[in-house]
């Protein structure tokens, strides 16, 4: 039996095969059917080709499309075909990094003097599919640092030779398919068969390693798939989501704009904007109210000082804003990164006991955070935003029980907005790497298991991630999926043992002696900027009533009905229904027009007829008409679908 190895499926089977074994053979002896959909093989944690020999007992789970990861091995393999392609059609051209994202990949290449556009994406994506139809194997080879250092020196391409100075002898594999060879670690799909469909989606510019001071180099966005079918149902997504673009759909509903006056990153939200954003905070402070939370107000700048204490100047302030000098030579501001040291100064300011906590401060609190131009993108990534933030100061007994209210909160936003599909992702340290945490391994240890054991009882759908914690504390993730299948993360919450330890908070226990509270980060809107950005383009700007800053339009038919129509338009302001009354001097079918691109969720009609009786004639966008009713029936028609939507907390 030397020569036999265990393998554990995920099922918990156990099979022995031959030492050798790959991941294709072990689907093959499972079903031919299966092991034409395998892609790669997960061996013990790392993922693997499915033709690499496995030597040793092991874990083994068979990838293929239906898996994240059989996704990316898949997208990187068609990097190396788009680079293959390139490389036959643009002699001399050299490449930087080839990765799969998180829709497809990219490939960053120098073309030289030549020239690429969007003319040219049909004959690459021709000539990918040529050579995939020749169902090229990705061949893997270990070599040696000196052997890559000599192919790359005589095939020309520095970028290769700079990269291969950070990796180790011993280390380095090639893989090559058809006339294309290059430096990879891998993994791969076992040959270019199994890609039937590519388009190219873009072309932009991006500096070598991220840095200005480099070459400005090409980067190509693909996307490849298994079937055409797919990928033409990818496109399709494609339109629909420039349709909801939220740059594009707040211009058109005139919510939000931006200024260069003002400065890139820094949005300037319109008085329908400015509704929006005002209801939604509404919102969440009715339920933070019950809740138990106190509302705080806390400046937009601090004392440097007040960062280096809690540890974000060490981690950010290189990277963000620089400080503020004032006349005194010895002073120094910031603006403000995080509300949360502010928060813990706030908790300073007088004695606590065991008795006075938990104690909840929340502030919609602004913070400002220096991105690149190059990533700013409309109210998802700003400089300038807004964190629905809060903070909870408790006992370590209650960490469990205040975290698992937070869900509940969370939950609730989120069903009270129709995002009804999430998950949950447990963000944890970095399991070799701590150098980028702050506290003690037992305060992580006890911080960590807190989380894990607050979302399995409230039987929350999670995922592990390793990482991808906040330098000072971990986090729970909320994970949303929107109308179009899209992953945002939205809502999170953060267990802190640290920043009470770096602030010196204290709580005087039973037993008169001092003790540390914990701290609890949340936000269940996230960036107020971004939430709303991501509700725009799943809503496709159809928000629901109640969220609506215009909720409907009075539209007499000509001016003679404009003092019926200015009397409609008060008793449903009395009711605290929001809207307007077009007084144009146009005709009704553009009012009616207007009024549904605009994607005003009510018109109300009134001529000689609904003068007459005392009535308004309602028009549903995407309904149609309701018919001629009383004012008193409509609004109790609004205010039910308000109520059915907004939830009590």
């Amino acid at each position: 039996m030397e020569n036999q190895i265990q393998i554990t499926l995920p099922d918990g089977s156990i099979r022995t095969f031959p030492k050798g074994v790959s991941g294709l053979d072990i689907a093959r002896s499972i079903s031919e059917g299966l092991a034409r959909n395998v892609l790669a093989a997960e061996v013990n944690g790392e993922v693997w080709d499915a033709s690499r020999a496995i030597e040793n007992d092991s874990t083994v789970k068979l990838l293929t499309w239906n898996d994240t990861d059989g996704k990316a091995t898949f997208w990187h393999s068609s990097a190396h075909l788009l680079a293959e392609a390139l490389e036959a059609l643009y002699p001399g051209v050299k490449f930087g990094i080839g990765p799969a994202i998180e829709t497809g990949f990219y490939y960053d290449v120098d073309l030289g003097d030549q020239k690429f556009s969007q003319e040219d994406f049909k004959k690459v994506e021709d000539k990918m599919l040529e050579l995939a139809r020749q169902k090229e194997v990705y061949a893997r080879t270990p070599i040696s640092k000196a052997e890559a250092i000599a192919y790359f020196e005589e095939k020309g391409d520095e970028y290769k030779l700079d990269l291969l100075k950070d990796l180790e002898d011993g280390k380095i594999t090639f893989y090559s398919q058809g006339n294309f060879t290059d430096l990879c670690r891998g993994p791969h799909i076992p040959d270019t068969g199994f890609i039937k469909a590519a388009k190219i989606l873009n072309v932009a510019g991006a500096y070598w390693r991220g840095n200005e001071n480099n070459k400005m180099l090409t980067r190509i966005y693909g996307v490849t798939f298994p079937k055409q079918k797919e990928l033409d149902e990818y496109l399709h997504l494609l339109e629909e989501a420039k349709k909801r673009d939220h740059r594009k759909l707040g211009k058109e509903l005139e919510l939000f704009t931006f200024s260069e006056r003002v400065g890139q990153g820094l949005p300037l939200w319109l008085p329908k904007g400015a509704a929006l954003r005002e209801r939604l905070e509404n919102f969440l402070r009715r339920a933070q109210v019950r809740a138990g939370y106190l509302p705080v107000v806390t400046p937009h700048i601090g004392s440097k000082q007040l960062y280096v204490t809690s540890g974000h100047y060490e981690k950010y302030g290189k990277d963000s804003f620089q400080p503020i000098h004032t006349p005194d030579e010895d002073e120094e501001f910031l603006l403000k990164p995080m509300n949360c040291p502010h928060h813990c100064e706030i908790y300073r300011s007088k004695p606590r006991s065991y008795r006075d906590l938990p104690v909840r401060f929340a502030e919609f609190g602004t913070v400002y955070r220096y991105e690149q131009s190059g990533e700013l993108h409309g109210l998802t990534r700003v400089r300038g935003f807004t964190q629905d933030d809060a903070h909870i100061f408790c006992r370590p007994d209650q960490v469990e029980e205040e975290f698992m209210k937070v869900i509940d909160l969370v939950q609730y936003v989120f069903k009270a907005l129709g995002f009804n599909e999430y998950s949950a992702q447990i963000s944890l340290r970095d399991q070799e790497d701590r150098s980028k945490y702050i506290g003690s391994e037992e305060n992580w240890d006890r911080a960590e298991q807190a989380i894990i054991s607050s979302a399995a009882a409230k039987g929350l759908n999670t995922v592990i991630e390793y990482g991808e914690a906040a330098f000072y504390g971990p986090k729970l993730d909320f994970m949303v999926k929107d109308a179009l299948g899209r992953k945002w993360q939205l809502g999170t919450i953060q267990v802190d043992y640290n920043l009470p330890e770096r602030f010196d908070l204290e709580y005087t226990g039973a037993d008169n002696k001092k003790y540390r509270p914990v701290m609890i980060h949340r936000a269940p809107f996230g960036s107020l900027e971004r939430f709303v950005a991501i509700l725009i383009e799943s809503t496709a700007g159809n928000f629901p009533l109640w969220l609506s800053p215009e909720q409907l339009a009075v539209l007499p038919i000509s001016e003679k009905y404009t003092d019926y129509a200015n009397e409609i338009f008060l008793l449903l302001q009395e009711d605290d229904l929001r809207g307007y009354v077009d007084h144009r001097d146009e005709k009704i079918g553009k009012k009616i027009r207007d009024a549904e691109v605009s994607k005003t969720p009510f018109m109300l009609i009134v001529g000689e007829k609904e003068q007459a009786e005392g009535t308004v004639s309602v028009r549903k966008k995407g309904e149609g008409d309701l018919g001629s009713m009383p004012i008193g029936q409509f609004i109790a028609l609004a205010k039910e679908e308000i109520n059915k939507n907004l939830l009590k907390f």
